[in-house]
Parts: C-alpha cells; structure tokens; sequence
C-alpha cells in the first residue's frame, strides 16, 4: 500500500488531514436539490434527482458543512444553510410534527423514524454552534420530538419507528438509531449547555454496552422486539442491510468505541468508571474480528455471532471510523495502517471523495451503496485525530481546538 501521496505527504499527517478534508467538502458543492435539502450524489458528485430527498443525508449535509464553516471553508455555510432550509421545509411534517424519512418524485417516505430525527438532532446543534440561522430554533423542536416521542424511559432506550400520525409504533427496536442518539445528545449538550442530554447519553450507552455487549463476548446485540428482547436472526436472509445488517456490525462497534471516549471526557470527573475500559474491549474486539481476517486488507462487514465473517465486503465508513477509534484510543499505527489502505483502496482522486463499497478482493462494488451521497463519516475521519476528546466536534472547532494548519476561526 502507498505509503505517501504526491506532493510527500503521509497520509494522517496534519497537513495531509487538512487537505483531504477540503478535498472531501469540494465534492459536494453541488448538492443542494432543487426542491430544498441534499440530493443523492452519484460517483461524480452530480445530484441524482431520480432518488428522494433524505432526512439522514440532509441533516449530515447540515452538520458536515457547519464543520466546513468552522474551519474557514468559504462556501461551507451557503451549503449547510441550504441544506438546513430543507429539513424546515421539504421534510418537515407541518401537520403532525416531526420529519419525514425521505421526499422523492414517486412520493413521500412518512414515517418517523428515530434514526433521522437523532441526525436531525445533530445537524441543528451544529448549526447553533455555527450560528447558523435557524440552527437553534431546530435545535430545541428536534429535541423535543426526540424525547417525547422516542424515549422510551422503562428501557433507557429510544423506540424505532413511527407512523406520520404517531398513532402505531413498530415493534422492532434498534441500536443504531441509538447509537446516533448518543452522539447527537452529546453534540446537543454542548450547543445548549444542558447536562441532561449527556447524561441521557450514558443511559443508552450503559444499556447498550455495559449491559448487553459485555455479556455477549464485545459483539454489539443490534436488533430486538418490542420488549428490549434480542432478535439475534433478524435479517439472516438479507444479511447486507443497509441499516439493519444481519449478525454483529463492525464499524458500529469501532463507532461505540469512540463514542466512549467522548462520553468519558464529557462526563469528566462523574464519568462510569466502566467507560474507556468497554471503549477498549469494544476495539480490540471489532479489530480481531474484522480487519484483514479474510486473506486481504480491509475490514469485513458484518460477522455472525463467534465472529466469523458474513458479509465480507468492504464499506467506507467502517474504515472511517476505525480510523477515528484508533485516533481516540492512541492507537497511531492502526490508524496510520488504515489511512494508508483508505488512500490505496478507498480515495478517488480522479472522480472524487471516497468509494463507498469495495468487494471482499477490494474491487468497487454498488450493490449496497450505490453512488457517493455520504461525506459524514470520512470528514469526521480527518477531524478527529486533530480534536480533543470533548468537547464534541462543532463545539471543539468553535473554540479554536482544532490542531493543524486549519486551525483558524470562520468568517461570517
């Protein structure tokens, strides 16, 4: 694997971070849709218009181009701010409240889930961070979705999936929409000053990590029914789910890792002492259990429950947030091993941004994720190894924390 790009630069180096976070933000300039919120980018980076408008890609929009804002990126705020009229326009319930999951020419994605409102979450605090206008009027709306309709408080969980009425609530309950809650509450922590949305955050975590990973050998239990009873077989027959892979995710456990760090830090003095003990354990086992296990580089998918690979192809943002795992954890070789692998397999230099779904012999596949309509996870992949563990990301740039050569405050 290359250990260099051109021009000399390491990849992990800061100058290199800074570089290949400008290059990430540049290729989506283009993506405000017409109809308000972020298109679906295709390998190009030109907009998609056949595919809906979605309340996950938007609100990422939202919160990756505020980070672009703070770092002095000059038209990082006329992307976000676009992208946020979306999210209190197009995609946003007037009726019943909240937002729907996607709006596209066959029609309207209604149901409510917790996966976009958590993102929804996340971007409005980044956009207050940023000042963004509007930014801290979603804020408080988002949060107030978030908690009374999803949290479920018996649990220490939220729920799913709603109707647009918020009359029938799927029995299926998820991690991942939790997962992004965790990070959401701590970023809205941060833009509120409230410490009840960080304590919030170690509630889930404490639910998800200490209670059930621990005593499932590391593996992150994903799925369960209506009761918080595990589902381990959901999915078996379409184990490379988008949102709701079969088995034991990978890059959801590097995920949980990092995020508990951040939580650990935020939390400071009061922080579980079972914290950054669980952000190791999750780590060494995602890392045995995933990377390169299958005769060549690359972190697989999914495994089943013993940790034998399921589905071995290669998704860019696993890789991503190793990356951003091994940065919290002081793990520089791993992280430098897997930057290097990035620019090797991952970055396209000559069509733009990262590809987002290798095969298993690291060959481009779509079958998953066809086009390129995520930058979340690889910005947030340049970011963190340069920030300090909390606050979390819009607030740490806001304070001028940011190491390296973009070290210097936004404009406007």
């Amino acid at each position: 694997m290359s250990d260099e790009l051109p021009g000399g630069q390491a990849p992990g180096d800061d100058e290199w971070l800074d570089a290949e976070c400008r290059r990430l933000l540049a290729f989506g300039r283009d993506l405000a849709h017409p109809d308000g919120g972020a298109a679906w980018l295709d390998d190009d980076g030109r907009p998609d218009l056949t595919r809906p408008v979605h309340t996950w890609i938007t609100a990422r929009t939202v919160h990756v181009y505020a980070l672009g804002h703070l770092i002095g990126v000059e038209y990082a705020r006329d992307i976000a701010t676009k992208a946020l009229r979306g999210l209190g326009g197009l995609l946003s319930d007037p009726v019943h409240g909240g937002w729907y999951s996607a709006v596209g020419p066959a029609g309207r994605d209604d149901a409510k889930s917790c996966y976009d409102h958590a993102f929804v979450v996340l971007a409005a605090s980044s956009a207050t961070v940023a000042g963004l206008d509007g930014g801290r009027d979603l804020l408080e709306e988002a949060l107030a979705v978030l908690d009374t309709r999803f949290w479920e408080p018996a649990a220490g969980m939220h729920a799913d999936r709603w109707d647009r009425a918020w009359r029938t609530l799927d029995p299926y309950r998820g991690v991942n929409a939790n997962m992004h809650a965790v990070e959401a509450l701590l970023a809205a922590s941060d833009a509120t000053d409230d410490p009840q949305w960080r304590a919030r955050a170690c509630e889930i975590a404490a639910n998800v990590v200490d209670r059930r990973a621990r005593d499932n050998g590391w593996r992150v239990p994903e799925h369960f029914d209506a009761r918080w009873e595990p589902l381990p077989q959901h999915n078996a027959d379409r184990p490379d789910d988008q949102f709701q892979p079969f088995g034991a995710t990978v890059g959801h456990a590097l995920e949980w890792s990092r995020l508990l760090v951040h939580l650990a830090a935020a939390l400071g003095d009061g922080a579980p002492d079972w914290l950054r003990p669980a952000a190791r354990a999750l780590y060494d086992r995602a890392v045995a259990d995933g990377w390169a296990v299958d005769g060549a580089p690359g972190f697989v998918y999914t495994t089943d429950w013993d940790g034998v690979p399921v589905v071995h192809d290669r998704m860019h943002w696993v890789v991503a947030e190793g990356i951003g795992a091994a940065a919290v954890l002081g793990e520089e070789a791993a992280s430098r091993d897997w930057w290097r692998y990035a620019v090797t397999y991952l970055l396209d230099l000559e069509r733009g941004s990262w590809r987002h779904q290798l095969d298993r012999t690291n060959h481009p596949v779509a079958t998953v994720w066809p086009g390129k309509p995520d930058l979340y996870h690889a910005v947030q992949a340049t970011l963190i190894p340069r920030l300090p563990e909390a606050p979390m990301m819009a607030r740490a740039l806001a304070e001028g924390r940011l190491r390296g050569p973009a070290a210097r405050p936004a404009s406007g």
